[in-house]
């Protein structure tokens, strides 16, 4: 299972079906589907000679090129395609073919075909290339709050749009991978109840388009819900393609450097495609150690090949050769890029202290040690050298992990942060990820193995066993899930399948998870495909979160519901009678 060449197949089939010179008009969502896993280049070499956006009213007249149109199935772009068949000065250009990323209406193609009185569109085609792929395992929907927010009176009721352009996304996906899967879902989560029994609903109302070989063992499609694992997109990551979505920004894979201090103009937007940037592909899994190596002996390379003889030791040292080789510069745009990418994760894990940070994020993640972890973290979060949005996690994981234990220190962290200067929105941002995630959240869910004996005895021996560093010792909930899939024990009383059952080992396995995935389990989900050859594993996810879009999704989640003031008051530690808490929980968390 490949989700990127699922979506090459498709395009490469829709534009060469039109010979000749071509025109490709798309909407704002297939532009970037299409972004994602094909160049202009690449289009420029199968004849597409203009790209534009089906919307446009000021194109010129082309009578003498083709025309394929590629767009979402969405009243916008059926509406601009019916304004373009309608106007005379568009319609006698270029039209001939029509193709829609998911299924198409009856009424919509009724409505096209009425207003088409000069029979310029040749064909109506479905390609199912609606969801947006980042990696050949990952891939995700761009949804997300506030333009699609997920709940709307609270956290058990979907969005009606964004339920439906969830669900027609993953379906587009089931067909580009020509799976017919067994759904099973997380049975603490009603949204993920839900989902599935739409999605069972409509495979089997779409019966024909999911007719495909049966092979000897379902694939199943588990379904999982992000507020069962709040921890994972808190936490600092070490790998290349995880911290520059942490620290930077990666949006539909495009990287904004423009804010980054004496940067080149070439350099303020790069793209980072591992299907297009061999370095990047086999660099984005490394930790930031194994990558300052990897980058020193690209540049080493080529170094050798411009045969110079200049000293590289450091990244500030290859920042430098790089600039100072203007030859060099033209001729390795890609390294370049990079050096520019890794000097800058470097500048902020230093300038942010981010090491001590992630220390101590790891420590609250994964070990049950309040005394020691309350003390650290007192003193870290009155640092003003450490950043405002590092201090307000480590809160955050705290609070988290002692959320029902009577020691509770979160009221007093709080009022440290408000001391320190942190804005009391950002405060709040404590309270509203333990509406949206707290341990009332999580029913059936002990992800900090605290609920027994044999669970933190069995969490304490996991954290001793195969750790690389102190900075990676957390593992995604997502993990342990699938490895109990894997060995086909994952139980029925938390993941219940929709309709059907089988005790068999899976071969395929995708994974969505509604609220977002990370690129820390993607990682995981690679490590996994490596270490069971029988086995294919996707990951898939509403959208694809650092720290600061998960703690968006969750104030603008719990906002959209006024959640900020709803039962749980267990972010003080169960004292509500505490003026102390009262106070700061008043203040500070939005009650």
């Amino acid at each position: 299972m490949d989700v990127t060449k699922a979506v090459q197949n498709y395009l490469n089939k829709m534009i060469t079906e039109v010979t000749g010179m071509k025109v490709l008009l798309m909407d704002a969502e297939t532009t970037s589907i299409i972004s994602m896993v094909m160049t202009q280049t690449q289009l420029l070499q199968r004849e597409v000679y203009l790209i534009d956006r089906v919307d446009n009213t000021q194109r010129e007249k082309m009578r003498h090129l083709k025309c394929i149109c590629f767009v979402r199935p969405t009243g916008e772009s059926v509406q601009a395609l019916v304004e373009e068949l309608r106007d005379p000065r568009l319609v006698l250009l270029y039209r001939d073919l029509a193709d829609f990323s998911n299924t198409l209406k009856k009424s919509d193609i009724e409505r096209l075909a009425e207003v088409d009185e000069n029979e310029v569109v040749r064909e109506i085609q479905e390609y199912y290339a609606d969801f947006l792929s980042i990696n050949p395992e990952l891939f995700h929907l761009n949804v997300s709050a506030p333009s699609h927010p997920l709940f709307v009176e609270n956290l058990s009721t979907w969005d009606t749009r964004t339920f439906s352009r969830v669900t027609e996304g993953i379906l587009a996906m089931l067909l580009a991978l020509k799976k017919k899967p067994l759904i099973r879902y997380e049975k603490s989560s009603a949204l993920a109840r839900k989902l599935a029994s739409e999605l069972s609903y409509q495979i089997q109302q779409e019966g024909p388009l999911f007719d495909f070989r049966r092979p000897d063992t379902a694939p199943i499609l588990l379904i999982m819900d992000r507020r069962n694992d709040p921890v994972t997109p808190l936490l600092l990551q070490w790998t290349y393609q995880a911290m520059v979505h942490e620290l930077i920004g990666i949006t539909n894979g495009r990287v904004d450097l423009s804010g980054l201090p004496d940067v080149r103009p070439e350099m303020r937007e790069v793209v980072l495609n591992p299907e297009q940037d061999s370095f990047y592909r086999k660099s984005m899994y490394l930790n930031m150690g194994d990558l300052g190596s990897n980058i020193k002996s690209y540049v080493d390379e080529y170094q050798t090949k411009h045969k110079s003889s200049a000293q590289v030791e450091s990244i500030t040292d290859m920042k430098k050769f790089v600039e100072d080789y203007p030859e060099f510069r033209k001729l390795s745009g890609n390294v370049t890029k990079h050096v520019t990418l890794v000097g800058e994760l470097s500048r902020q894990v230093g300038r942010g202290h981010l090491m001590e940070v992630g220390e101590l994020e790891q420590s609250l993640a994964v070990n049950d040690n309040h005394t020691q972890d309350l003390k650290t973290l007192r003193a870290m979060v009155e640092r003003t050298d450490i950043p405002e949005d590092a201090r307000i996690r480590l809160t955050l994981l705290y609070a988290l992990r002692y959320e029902k234990s009577p020691q509770n220190a979160t009221p007093q962290l709080l009022d440290i942060l408000a001391r320190s200067g942190v804005s009391d929105k950002k405060i709040a941002l404590v309270g509203h990820v333990l509406q949206y995630a707290g341990a009332d959240q999580r029913l059936g869910e002990d992800l900090f193995s605290n609920n027994n004996v044999f669970s933190r005895t069995k969490n304490a021996f996991k954290g001793l066993q195969g750790v690389e560093n102190v900075y990676t010792q957390h593992v995604p909930h997502l993990v342990e899930t699938l490895q109990e899939c894997i060995k086909g024990k994952l139980r029925d009383q938390l993941y219940p399948f929709i309709e059907g059952a089988s005790r068999d080992k899976p071969q395929d396995i995708i994974v969505f998870m509604i609220g977002g995935a990370t690129y820390a389990e993607a990682h995981e989900i690679n490590k996994l495909n490596a270490q069971h050859p029988a086995v294919r594993i996707v990951l898939g996810g509403t959208s694809v979160h650092n720290s600061q879009s998960f703690l968006k999704e969750a104030a603008e989640s719990v906002g959209r519901w006024g959640g900020a003031s709803g039962k749980n008051n267990s972010n003080t530690g169960g004292k509500e009678n505490d003026p102390q808490a009262e106070r700061v929980k008043s203040n500070r968390i939005g009650a």
